[in-house]
């Protein structure tokens, strides 16, 4: 199967055409939330653009195996290991169970994700529900010689690795200047190498999630529990694997020296991450204030916004750019994204109520489709699918207008490439269109208007036409009827 896909590989650092293991299957998966607080903005753009990759490889004919999974245990404040379980550092603050904790803030998670209108993916596995999978993962890591136990946790061997493997592979980075930036060993510390990292954690008398093990009472690393999922649901080779471009230097680069540790394989053939937020060009982040949440955004309940917005425009901002593209955040830019999302929501209304012309076309939707799908193939360019798609309700505007002709052949296929490219592949859907009040007091306001004209009291239609701009409506008259549009 070949259809002209190009992916940006991380591992390769270039554009490679994607060949799928055992095409026209393909297993991805995706490092999801650690469901400790809610989930911010930038896990939202990393699964926003996923979501995209999964739906379009669905699209072009593959069946994919969408494995992406909720980290509910085993999470330290450091990289390396060090600090405080988060889990119970929330569980104690808001006097929960742990598991409690892990129940709230998935079912947040999901909650945004379905504002966003994301596809779940086929599997999401947790933490907890495979420690038995990392238990064994990490048995056989130790009886390949990778790793070894001190006191009742164990920890992988970052030198023994890196003697028969490129331990950078991902992040090309030095591994001398690696060494060189971390702290150095302490008379207490116990690990063999300053890189080492934890498999098993040995858990202390007031640890509130510990699971026995060979090794004691403990929990998992944090890394261990991808390489297990993955390997357990799409083998211990696979297709595509994604997440932030923050989880490259440590999580995955410690994912793949797991992986072929155990097997001998590298795990995934394509990794791909998406790049960080940005808010007027300073690094989004909850330290320097300027770090929105899901539902700030909505609301519009910040001190650095103006107003909310809605998901579907959220969404649509996130889709202006490319996944590999810094995203910069500013009441500008939301607001042009949200006059634009409106712009083509209104051409989507306006698709029944177009009429085949006899004759000749006036638009190509052939190659308007052709560019859609050559954007798509290239790494999933969706700004420039999105600039195609403003040409297409061009096209829509100008036939509804009178100031142009399809034939009911290129009417059809400018309804399917709308529907298949805004709908299906981009996940867009009109928010005002699910609000039946607000739809039916402008209905009969463009009713009550309608009848005002026939009756040439032109002074009461102006003043429903002028009072409903003034509210964000703007309504449009042609020979087919009136429709309206926020603004």
């Amino acid at each position: 199967m070949n259809t002209g896909l190009q992916l940006y590989n991380t591992l390769t650092r270039k554009k490679e055409p994607f060949e799928p293991l055992h095409a026209p299957n393909v297993g991805m998966y995706v490092c999801g939330p650690t469901v400790y607080s809610d989930v911010h903005l930038g896990n939202c753009r990393t699964f926003i653009s996923f979501d995209l990759i999964f739906r379009y490889l669905k699209y072009a004919g593959y069946k994919v195996r969408y494995v992406r999974n909720i980290t509910d245990a085993g999470h330290l404040e450091g990289d390396r290991d060090e600090g405080d379980d988060k889990f119970a550092k929330r569980a104690k603050l808001e006097q929960l169970e742990p598991m409690e904790i892990v129940q709230k803030y998935t079912i947040g998670f999901h909650d945004v994700m379905r504002m966003f209108n994301t596809l779940p993916p086929s599997i999401e596995p947790t933490a907890t529900g495979h420690i038995c999978e990392q238990i064994e993962m990490i048995k056989e890591i130790m009886d390949n010689g990778y790793a070894y136990e001190v006191g009742g946790t164990v920890y992988f061997d970052v030198d023994k690795y890196s003697k028969e493997y490129n331990y950078t592979i991902l992040t090309n980075r030095n591994l001398e200047d690696m060494l060189a930036n971390t702290r150095e060993l302490g008379g207490q510390d116990e690990k063999h190498g300053r890189l080492d990292f934890a498999l098993w954690i040995k858990a202390k008398p007031e640890t509130l999630m510990q699971w026995p093990s060979p090794w004691g009472w403990g929990f998992p690393g944090w890394h261990i529990e991808c390489s297990a999922m993955s390997s357990k649901y799409l083998g211990a080779e696979f297709d595509i694997h994604g997440g932030g471009m923050d989880l490259a230097a440590t999580h995955h680069t410690n994912e793949i020296a797991q992986s072929e540790a155990c097997s001998h394989k590298q795990p995934a053939r394509y990794w791909m991450h998406t790049n960080m937020l940005t808010v007027n060009g300073a690094r989004m982040s909850k330290s320097a204030g300027n770090g929105f949440l899901p539902g700030e955004l909505f609301t519009g309940d910040h001190p650095l916004l103006e107003k909310g917005y809605s998901p579907m425009t959220v969404k649509f901002f996130m889709l202006q750019a490319h996944y590999r593209s810094t995203l910069d955040f500013s009441n500008e830019a939301l607001d042009a994204s949200e006059k634009g999302f409106r712009r083509l929501m209104s051409a989507m209304g306006l698709l029944d109520k177009l009429h085949a012309s006899e004759g000749t076309d006036d638009f190509d939707i052939d190659a308007i489709r052709e560019n859609c799908i050559r954007a798509m193939n290239d790494d999933f360019n969706s700004p420039v699918v999105i600039a195609e798609l403003f040409e297409a309700t061009r096209v829509i505007n100008s036939v509804y207008d009178g100031k142009a002709k399809l034939s009911a052949a290129g009417l059809e296929k400018l309804k399917v490439l709308m529907h298949d490219f805004v709908s299906d592949i981009f996940g867009l859907k009109d928010e005002e269109s699910s609000n039946v009040e607000l739809n039916s007091v402008l209905d009969l306001m463009i009713d009550i208007r309608r009848s005002a004209k026939e009756n040439k009291d032109y002074a009461t239609s102006d003043k429903i036409r002028i009072g409903l701009q003034g509210i964000g409506i703007q309504l449009k008259d042609s020979k087919e009827g009136t429709t309206w549009n926020k603004i």
